[in-house]
């Protein structure tokens, strides 16, 4: 695509509201910034049917063993790889279970690559090491939606038969012809002409942190609105896990605490522990034959 094609797109067009922000107060340059982000939440509000559409493939897919991928360059990579750190100490998954692939690899992390984007064989090779096949959920992130490296690794899981998502801020991008389901979230031009790590990137940010957190909801890693699965691997998140335990059972701080020992540090394991008075070894049989839902677990046990 020209570079006249580029400068058409809305995420490269400039914003009539802070025209003049260079000429404004530290005070006035933040009432600007801060009405423009507000308007993210709209634009995100405007594709739920799609995110919607997204999660539910995703979770139909993780349940036959598939894998959820999220591909993109620069600032798009570095969201993907947020949302993915952070679902094994959240949820208590696998890391294989929701990877980020990034052009430039993991030191783009750190120090941008810019050029490692332009590479859309990058995104194809990246992407085919991790063998994908038709049980996996590959979503490619771009603000433009022109970006070659998510456009390849969106070519290379259509072949493998997996669920692909183009998610990006243009209508009608390029990226979401390569596409299953197409998320196009217009936030319009941003505060400062072309700088997607602002309103794009802030939308994308809402969008994964959706589609994982449903995701995981669906999965049964969530308890009314509490994270029974939580792998509690240092101080702070063991207190929570102890917190957790204590709020759904009833439990003083010292018994919530030699429960969670225990039970391996194990939330869920703990709560029916507690609650059906069970040994580690039946709560654990009992959470297995219901998938970790720890709702059918507690129905199961309560005739």
């Amino acid at each position: 695509m020209g570079e006249d094609k580029l400068q058409s797109l809305v995420t490269e067009s400039r914003n009539p509201d802070s025209m003049s922000i260079d000429m404004e107060s530290t005070m006035g340059m933040l009432e600007i910034m801060n009405r423009e982000d507000a308007r993210v939440a709209e634009a995100v509000a405007r594709v739920l049917p799609e995110v919607a559409a997204v999660v539910e493939k995703t979770v139909e897919s993780l349940k036959k063993g598939g894998r959820l991928f999220y591909a993109g360059a620069g600032t798009s990579g570095r969201v993907g790889f947020m949302d993915a750190s952070e679902c094994p100490p959240t949820f208590m998954t696998s890391p294989d279970q929701v990877q980020a692939i990034m052009a430039g690899g993991g030191e783009a992390f750190e120090q941008a690559k810019e050029n490692a984007e332009d590479e859309e064989e990058a995104g194809y090779r990246d992407l085919d090491a991790a063998s994908p096949d038709d049980r996996d959920v590959v979503i490619g992130i771009t603000a433009s939606g022109r970006t070659p490296y998510p456009v390849g690794t969106l070519k290379r899981a259509e072949e493998a038969g997996a669920y692909t998502v183009a998610l990006s801020c243009n209508p009608d991008a390029f990226i979401s012809t390569y596409a299953d389901t197409a998320i196009e979230v217009i936030v319009g031009p941003e505060v400062l002409t072309g700088s997607t790590r602002l309103k794009a990137a802030t939308s994308h940010k809402m969008i994964l942190n959706m589609i994982s957190t449903c995701v995981m909801i669906q999965l049964g890693k969530v308890y009314e609105n509490l994270m029974v699965d939580v792998h509690a691997s240092n101080y702070k998140l063991r207190k929570r896990a102890e917190s957790i335990l204590k709020t759904v059972t009833e439990t003083s701080e010292e018994e919530a605490s030699l429960l969670l020992k225990n039970a391996n540090y194990e939330v869920k394991t703990a709560i029916m522990m507690k609650k059906a008075d069970l040994s580690y070894e039946k709560a654990k049989e009992i959470l297995d034959a219901c998938d970790g839902y720890l709702r059918k677990a507690e129905s199961s046990t309560s005739h």
